[in-house]
């Protein structure tokens, strides 16, 4: 099965690794460096659970873009689809989080933290689809 002229597997599989991998980072290994560079407390989430009903979302996003550009490039290997993930990842998606840096009144790390996330997602949306080849 396809979904955009790309296999549904590698796409699944690409999607559940990043949603993995962010709720490691923000929910697991750095959750309260998080909620204090963000500024957040217990209390001031506690209305605001529903927008975790979101988070899939974006790792499915990222993965079908990632899938089109492989399709589109005709990449069919692993490393090829992480040098993909790499540019992406510094050229689209950190570039696009400075503008919260840049305009906001947000400490660097909290930058640091949620780039170092984004790259990790293209790059494992890159080396998944291209090493199983999802575009053929």
């Amino acid at each position: 099965m396809r979904i955009f002229g790309l296999k549904l597997i590698p796409l699944i599989l690409a999607s559940v690794l990043i949603y993995i991998v962010g709720a490691l980072i923000y929910g697991v290994l750095f959750s309260a460096q998080w909620m204090a560079l963000s500024g957040y407390t217990a209390e001031s989430l506690a209305g605001e659970q529903w927008r975790m009903a979101l988070s899939p979302i974006m790792p499915v996003m990222i993965t079908i873009g990632m899938g089109l550009l492989i399709k589109d490039r005709g990449i069919t290997t692993l490393m090829a689809g992480l040098r993909l993930g790499v540019m992406v990842g510094l050229l689209f998606l950190v570039a696009a989080r400075l503008y919260n840096y840049a305009y906001g009144n947000e400490p660097f790390a909290l930058l640091l933290m949620d780039s170092a996330h984004l790259m990790a997602n293209a790059m494992i949306a890159g080396a998944v689809l291209g090493a199983m080849k999802a575009a053929e």
